[in-house]
Protein backbone atom coordinates (compact mmCIF):
# COMPACT_ATOMS: atom_id res chain seq x y z
CA UNK A 1 0.00 0.00 0.00
CA UNK A 2 1.44 3.63 -0.81
CA UNK A 3 2.43 5.54 2.77
CA UNK A 4 0.38 8.41 4.00
CA UNK A 5 1.45 11.79 3.24
CA UNK A 6 -0.49 14.64 4.94
CA UNK A 7 0.65 18.71 4.99
CA UNK A 8 1.06 18.40 9.03
CA UNK A 9 3.12 15.18 8.46
CA UNK A 10 5.47 17.24 5.94
CA UNK A 11 5.92 19.80 8.14
CA UNK A 12 6.66 17.53 11.22
CA UNK A 13 9.23 15.63 9.15
CA UNK A 14 11.02 19.24 7.94
CA UNK A 15 11.07 20.46 11.31
CA UNK A 16 12.44 17.55 12.73
CA UNK A 17 13.16 13.91 11.41
CA UNK A 18 13.34 12.36 14.79
CA UNK A 19 10.50 13.75 16.37
CA UNK A 20 8.59 12.20 13.17
CA UNK A 21 9.83 9.05 13.85
CA UNK A 22 8.94 8.88 17.88
CA UNK A 23 5.46 9.79 16.55
CA UNK A 24 4.11 8.65 13.15
CA UNK A 25 6.81 5.44 13.05
CA UNK A 26 7.22 4.56 16.15
CA UNK A 27 3.81 5.18 17.15
CA UNK A 28 4.29 7.57 19.97
CA UNK A 29 0.71 9.40 20.68
CA UNK A 30 1.10 13.43 21.28
CA UNK A 31 -0.93 14.99 23.62
CA UNK A 32 -4.12 16.26 22.73
CA UNK A 33 -4.71 20.65 23.63
CA UNK A 34 -7.10 21.10 22.14
CA UNK A 35 -11.18 20.12 22.33
CA UNK A 36 -13.82 19.91 20.08
CA UNK A 37 -14.83 23.39 18.32
CA UNK A 38 -18.63 22.92 18.36
CA UNK A 39 -19.52 26.28 17.25
CA UNK A 40 -16.99 25.99 14.18
CA UNK A 41 -18.36 22.70 13.58
CA UNK A 42 -21.84 24.03 12.90
CA UNK A 43 -20.44 26.95 11.15
CA UNK A 44 -18.46 24.82 8.59
CA UNK A 45 -21.74 22.55 8.24
CA UNK A 46 -24.21 25.54 7.43
CA UNK A 47 -21.63 27.09 4.81
CA UNK A 48 -21.38 23.93 3.06
CA UNK A 49 -25.15 23.21 2.83
CA UNK A 50 -25.35 27.21 1.86
CA UNK A 51 -23.45 26.48 -1.33
CA UNK A 52 -24.50 22.84 -1.93
CA UNK A 53 -27.97 22.54 -1.58
CA UNK A 54 -28.98 26.07 -3.22
CA UNK A 55 -30.52 25.83 -6.59
CA UNK A 56 -28.49 28.30 -8.40
CA UNK A 57 -31.80 29.36 -10.29
CA UNK A 58 -32.10 32.86 -8.47
CA UNK A 59 -29.10 35.41 -8.67
CA UNK A 60 -28.68 35.30 -4.41
CA UNK A 61 -30.40 33.06 -1.81
CA UNK A 62 -32.45 34.46 0.32
CA UNK A 63 -32.22 35.41 4.30
CA UNK A 64 -34.94 32.52 4.63
CA UNK A 65 -32.83 30.06 3.45
CA UNK A 66 -29.59 31.19 4.99
CA UNK A 67 -31.28 30.48 8.18
CA UNK A 68 -32.29 27.26 7.26
CA UNK A 69 -28.96 25.82 6.62
CA UNK A 70 -27.97 27.11 10.07
CA UNK A 71 -30.54 26.17 12.12
CA UNK A 72 -30.24 22.77 10.89
CA UNK A 73 -26.60 22.79 12.47
CA UNK A 74 -27.23 23.78 15.89
CA UNK A 75 -28.43 21.22 17.68
CA UNK A 76 -25.61 20.72 19.99
CA UNK A 77 -25.22 24.62 20.25
CA UNK A 78 -26.16 26.40 23.58
CA UNK A 79 -28.60 29.61 22.89
CA UNK A 80 -25.49 31.85 23.13
CA UNK A 81 -23.56 29.81 20.78
CA UNK A 82 -26.65 29.87 17.98
CA UNK A 83 -26.88 33.43 17.99
CA UNK A 84 -23.29 34.31 17.93
CA UNK A 85 -22.86 31.74 14.89
CA UNK A 86 -26.28 33.38 13.11
CA UNK A 87 -24.43 36.84 13.55
CA UNK A 88 -21.03 35.21 12.54
CA UNK A 89 -23.04 33.65 9.42
CA UNK A 90 -24.90 36.53 8.14
CA UNK A 91 -21.71 38.66 8.27
CA UNK A 92 -20.22 35.98 6.00
CA UNK A 93 -23.42 36.46 4.13
CA UNK A 94 -23.29 40.77 3.43
CA UNK A 95 -19.32 40.70 2.72
CA UNK A 96 -18.59 37.43 0.87
CA UNK A 97 -21.47 36.68 -1.24
CA UNK A 98 -23.74 39.67 -1.51
CA UNK A 99 -21.45 42.10 -3.10
CA UNK A 100 -20.78 40.15 -6.01
CA UNK A 101 -24.68 40.00 -6.99
CA UNK A 102 -24.60 36.33 -7.61
CA UNK A 103 -23.68 33.67 -5.74
CA UNK A 104 -21.44 31.13 -7.28
CA UNK A 105 -21.52 27.89 -7.38
CA UNK A 106 -18.00 26.38 -6.09
CA UNK A 107 -16.52 23.54 -7.84
CA UNK A 108 -16.58 21.08 -4.62
CA UNK A 109 -17.17 21.70 -0.91
CA UNK A 110 -16.36 19.97 2.41
CA UNK A 111 -14.06 17.91 0.23
CA UNK A 112 -10.64 15.64 0.37
CA UNK A 113 -7.69 15.85 -1.42
CA UNK A 114 -6.12 12.81 -2.28
CA UNK A 115 -3.37 12.07 -5.17
CA UNK A 116 -0.37 9.99 -5.78
CA UNK A 117 3.17 10.43 -6.15
CA UNK A 118 6.72 7.89 -6.66
CA UNK A 119 9.39 9.13 -5.47
CA UNK A 120 13.07 7.01 -5.11
CA UNK A 121 11.00 4.18 -5.81
CA UNK A 122 8.34 4.65 -2.93
CA UNK A 123 4.46 5.38 -3.65
CA UNK A 124 3.05 8.43 -1.29
CA UNK A 125 -0.66 8.91 -0.94
CA UNK A 126 -1.13 12.57 -0.80
CA UNK A 127 -4.39 13.54 1.62
CA UNK A 128 -5.67 16.88 2.91
CA UNK A 129 -9.16 18.88 2.93
CA UNK A 130 -10.62 21.37 2.17
CA UNK A 131 -13.92 24.10 3.03
CA UNK A 132 -14.59 25.10 -0.24
CA UNK A 133 -12.92 24.76 -4.02
CA UNK A 134 -13.44 27.19 -6.45
CA UNK A 135 -12.84 27.45 -10.11
CA UNK A 136 -10.92 30.59 -11.73
CA UNK A 137 -10.30 31.27 -15.51
CA UNK A 138 -6.38 29.66 -15.20
CA UNK A 139 -7.08 27.20 -12.81
CA UNK A 140 -8.31 26.64 -9.18
CA UNK A 141 -8.66 28.20 -5.67
CA UNK A 142 -8.71 27.03 -2.49
CA UNK A 143 -10.60 28.34 0.59
CA UNK A 144 -10.45 27.75 3.87
CA UNK A 145 -12.71 28.61 6.74
CA UNK A 146 -11.34 30.02 9.90
CA UNK A 147 -13.86 30.24 12.77
CA UNK A 148 -11.43 30.39 15.98
CA UNK A 149 -11.67 33.26 18.38
CA UNK A 150 -8.38 34.12 18.26
CA UNK A 151 -6.89 32.73 15.14
CA UNK A 152 -3.32 33.00 14.06
CA UNK A 153 -1.80 32.98 10.47
CA UNK A 154 0.07 29.65 9.84
CA UNK A 155 3.37 29.64 9.89
CA UNK A 156 5.76 30.25 5.99
CA UNK A 157 6.92 26.94 6.37
CA UNK A 158 3.58 25.53 6.90
CA UNK A 159 1.57 26.96 4.23
CA UNK A 160 4.24 26.47 2.04
CA UNK A 161 3.98 22.76 2.17
CA UNK A 162 0.10 23.12 2.11
CA UNK A 163 0.19 24.73 -1.17
CA UNK A 164 2.90 22.21 -2.46
CA UNK A 165 1.22 19.25 -1.53
CA UNK A 166 -2.20 20.49 -2.42
CA UNK A 167 -1.03 21.18 -5.78
CA UNK A 168 -0.06 17.91 -6.80
CA UNK A 169 -2.73 16.49 -5.71
CA UNK A 170 -5.22 18.64 -6.96
CA UNK A 171 -3.85 19.06 -10.38
CA UNK A 172 -3.95 14.93 -10.69
CA UNK A 173 -7.53 14.66 -9.94
CA UNK A 174 -9.15 17.85 -11.83
CA UNK A 175 -5.99 18.73 -14.60
CA UNK A 176 -5.99 22.31 -13.36
CA UNK A 177 -3.32 24.28 -11.59
CA UNK A 178 -3.78 25.76 -7.81
CA UNK A 179 -3.27 29.43 -8.44
CA UNK A 180 -4.10 30.78 -5.14
CA UNK A 181 -5.41 29.81 -1.40
CA UNK A 182 -7.78 31.62 0.66
CA UNK A 183 -8.05 31.57 4.00
CA UNK A 184 -11.25 33.43 5.20
CA UNK A 185 -11.61 34.62 8.90
CA UNK A 186 -15.09 34.42 9.67
CA UNK A 187 -15.15 36.42 12.87
CA UNK A 188 -13.78 39.27 11.15
CA UNK A 189 -14.33 38.95 7.75
CA UNK A 190 -10.72 39.37 6.93
CA UNK A 191 -9.42 37.07 4.00
CA UNK A 192 -5.49 36.62 3.39
CA UNK A 193 -4.78 34.61 0.08
CA UNK A 194 -0.95 33.17 -0.74
CA UNK A 195 -0.14 32.52 -4.64
CA UNK A 196 1.13 28.89 -5.78
CA UNK A 197 4.46 28.87 -7.00
CA UNK A 198 6.52 26.12 -8.80
CA UNK A 199 8.70 26.68 -5.77
CA UNK A 200 5.94 25.41 -3.61
CA UNK A 201 5.55 22.21 -5.38
CA UNK A 202 9.44 22.22 -5.56
CA UNK A 203 9.96 22.35 -1.96
CA UNK A 204 7.58 19.79 -1.11
CA UNK A 205 9.16 17.25 -3.34
CA UNK A 206 12.06 18.06 -2.06
CA UNK A 207 10.81 16.84 1.56
CA UNK A 208 9.41 13.99 0.14
CA UNK A 209 12.50 12.57 -1.33
CA UNK A 210 13.94 13.40 2.27
CA UNK A 211 11.22 11.44 4.11
CA UNK A 212 11.23 8.64 1.34
CA UNK A 213 15.31 8.10 1.53
CA UNK A 214 14.96 7.86 5.83
CA UNK A 215 12.14 4.91 4.82
CA UNK A 216 14.36 3.30 2.19
CA UNK A 217 17.59 3.54 3.73
CA UNK A 218 16.10 2.91 7.85
CA UNK A 219 18.49 6.15 8.34
CA UNK A 220 18.65 6.98 12.28
CA UNK A 221 16.04 9.98 11.51
CA UNK A 222 18.85 12.48 12.74
CA UNK A 223 17.35 15.13 15.15
CA UNK A 224 17.02 18.56 13.55
CA UNK A 225 17.71 21.45 16.90
CA UNK A 226 15.89 24.43 16.97
CA UNK A 227 13.26 26.67 19.28
CA UNK A 228 10.85 23.54 18.71
CA UNK A 229 13.23 21.58 20.99
CA UNK A 230 11.53 23.27 23.87
CA UNK A 231 8.06 22.67 23.16
CA UNK A 232 8.74 19.10 21.94
CA UNK A 233 6.47 16.70 23.29
CA UNK A 234 8.77 13.66 22.65
CA UNK A 235 12.27 15.67 24.36
CA UNK A 236 12.40 13.07 27.31
CA UNK A 237 13.36 10.59 24.97
CA UNK A 238 15.51 12.80 22.28
CA UNK A 239 19.69 12.42 23.06
CA UNK A 240 19.88 15.63 20.94
CA UNK A 241 17.45 17.50 24.29
CA UNK A 242 18.42 15.45 27.17
CA UNK A 243 21.77 14.16 28.15
CA UNK A 244 20.22 10.64 29.73
CA UNK A 245 17.50 10.61 28.08
CA UNK A 246 14.24 7.94 28.95
CA UNK A 247 14.29 4.90 27.52
CA UNK A 248 11.32 4.68 24.85
CA UNK A 249 7.94 2.89 25.93
CA UNK A 250 6.75 -0.01 24.44
CA UNK A 251 4.25 0.94 22.00
CA UNK A 252 2.15 -1.67 19.70
CA UNK A 253 4.83 -0.91 16.49
CA UNK A 254 2.96 0.24 13.91
CA UNK A 255 2.94 -1.51 10.50
CA UNK A 256 4.97 0.59 7.38
CA UNK A 257 2.73 0.98 4.27
CA UNK A 258 4.87 1.13 1.78
CA UNK A 259 4.60 0.55 -1.71
CA UNK A 260 7.51 -0.01 -4.00
CA UNK A 261 7.48 0.80 -7.99
CA UNK A 262 8.70 -0.27 -10.60
CA UNK A 263 9.33 1.35 -13.84
CA UNK A 264 9.75 -1.10 -17.42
Amino acid sequence: MAYLLSATKLKSYAQCPRAYYFRYEYGLKQPSMFGAAVLGTALHGALAQLYQDWHYQEPLPSEEWLRYCWENQIGALTAAQVEEGWQILWRYFETEIVPLGVMQRPLATEGRIQGLTQVNGLEFRLTGRYDRLDSLEDGLELIDYKSAKNPKLPEAETVDLQLGLYSLALEQRYGKLLRRMSLLFLRTGERVTYEVTYEHRRQVESVIGGLALSLREEEAWQPRCGEQCGQCAYGKYCSAVEDDPEPLPEVRQKTRKLQLCFSF
